[in-house]
């Protein structure tokens, strides 16, 4: 969705006809300044949004940064200030507090699993698990905090699941109904098929025809004895069961990507607010 659009979609959401409470207490042309505070320490995400918000809402809004998507803020830390009318400031305020402070938490608990597997090759993976419409933004923190998209939706890449393979009747038939779905529509995606037991990653290396293996729900002996099957014929990706304390193990097992739902459906949102000065 268009950036600009979605924001005034928002905007129209929050305030429809009128911030009643800032037009009864004050004065149309009434000049203030605030402050975007940090509450605890993280990693900020957010912030060019921002600047779009206060943009849109009143393009005399002045605004001033002190920090960068992706730097890291300790709380106390003066995020960004800006100066104009007083009745746009308090129009914004929720609308930009409710994007940071959710992009924020995913950017920060996405750079501390980038942390935790620093050294190896395994690289970290989002997921869909995001919210309806808002999941450009939560994809977006997710590079911010040093990790990688997957797929964007189902439109993007080939994604073969349990599901599709107990529909098509097993894992030799969806491979080769995909590629088959591919030749026809004149496709040339990238194909990612998930495994689940050792003896569907020896039929998915037998049917060939895929660039990535999913190895989902895998045990770390079961993982290390796959990869080492698959031996760099196909990408390797490790999900399911995977936090911040077993990350690091899953790495060391030699995946090329680690995909981690919780990014973008289990984290806290970054605590952060805006004061009037």
């Amino acid at each position: 969705m268009d950036i600009e659009h979605f924001i005034k979609a928002a905007i129209d959401e929050d305030i429809k006809e009128g911030d009643h409470t800032s037009l009864a207490c004050i004065p149309a042309n009434k000049q203030s300044e605030a402050e975007l505070l940090a509450k605890e320490n993280g990693i900020i995400a957010g912030i060019e949004l921002s600047r779009k918000i206060f943009q849109i809402i009143d393009p005399h809004l002045s605004v001033e940064v002190f920090f960068d998507d992706g730097d890291a803020i300790k709380k106390g830390n003066r995020v960004m200030k800006v100066k104009g009318n007083s009745q746009s400031i308090l129009k914004a305020e929720r609308l930009v507090l409710n994007f940071m402070q959710r992009m924020s938490g995913i950017a920060t608990l996405t750079r501390r699993f980038v942390k935790a597997v620093e050294g190896y090759q395994a690289k970290i993976l989002d997921t869909r698990k995001t919210t309806p419409l808002f999941r450009q933004f939560e994809k977006l923190a997710v590079k911010i905090g040093g990790g990688e998209n997957h797929r964007f939706g189902l439109w993007d890449m080939i994604m073969i699941k349990d599901n599709h393979i107990a529909c098509a009747g097993g894992i030799k038939r969806a491979i080769e109904a995909v590629k088959d779905y591919q030749r026809r529509n004149n496709l040339n995606l990238q194909v990612e098929i998930e495994a689940a037991t050792m003896q569907d990653v020896e039929e998915v290396i037998a049917a060939g025809g895929v660039h990535r293996i999913m190895l989902d729900n895998f045990k770390l002996p079961q993982l290390k004895k796959a990869v080492k099957l698959i031996d760099r014929q196909f990408e390797t990706e490790a999900s399911g069961g995977i936090t911040l304390d077993n990350v690091r193990n899953y790495a060391a097992a030699g995946v090329d990507f680690i995909s981690v739902g919780a990014l973008t459906h289990s984290y806290k949102s970054l605590d952060l607010s805006l004061k009037a000065i």
